[in-house]
């Protein structure tokens, strides 16, 4: 499925964004604070392309055929957290060159009204580290509210307090 925006396209992402998806993940101000380690070759982006990427409603957004960033939701069991029947989790990052420019928050804004609209989803989730007020603010715009705080572990094993809101159809 493609879904567009005034300004963006979010789209499946293909084998060929594999260099693209690199440029931007291998950033360590990317990766870290979405929970994930910076990217260390193509290959690697290839490979979260051919899995992680590859989950249903998972979009590359795309600004002027540059895919410069990620958007989507995720259901149980591929999420990080049970959040309860009829339930998604919000995920999204941008690449450091687009940030401020509301493209986060933009893409968010019509994953969400096909989540509530095409996919009959009754609420949406997401969380965010307490440090990440880039984040925090998208989800604010958005009208997330708070929903609970959470403990949570990254990929190295190291404890880290996150914040987890919620949007209602």
């Amino acid at each position: 499925m493609i879904l567009k925006t005034e300004n963006l396209t979010l789209r499946p992402w293909k084998d060929s964004d594999a260099e693209c998806l690199y440029h931007f993940a291998k950033n360590p101000k990317i990766g870290p604070i979405a929970g994930w380690p910076p990217h260390e070759s193509v290959e690697d982006s290839l490979n979260i392309i051919r899995t992680v990427f590859a989950k249903k409603e998972t979009y590359a957004i795309v600004k002027d055929d540059v895919p410069i960033g990620c958007v989507g939701l995720l259901f149980h069991p591929d999420c990080n957290h049970w959040w309860g029947e009829g339930a998604a989790e919000l995920g999204y990052w941008i690449g450091e060159e687009y940030w401020n420019n509301g493209y986060a928050t933009e893409a968010s804004k019509e994953l969400i009204r096909h989540a509530f609209f095409d996919l009959n989803v009754d609420a949406i989730f997401a969380s965010y580290r307490q440090e990440n007020k880039q984040s925090g603010r998208v989800l604010e715009k958005l009208g997330f509210k708070y929903f609970t705080d959470l403990n949570n572990v990254n990929y190295r094993g190291e404890a880290f307090f996150e914040i987890a809101v919620k949007l209602e159809k």
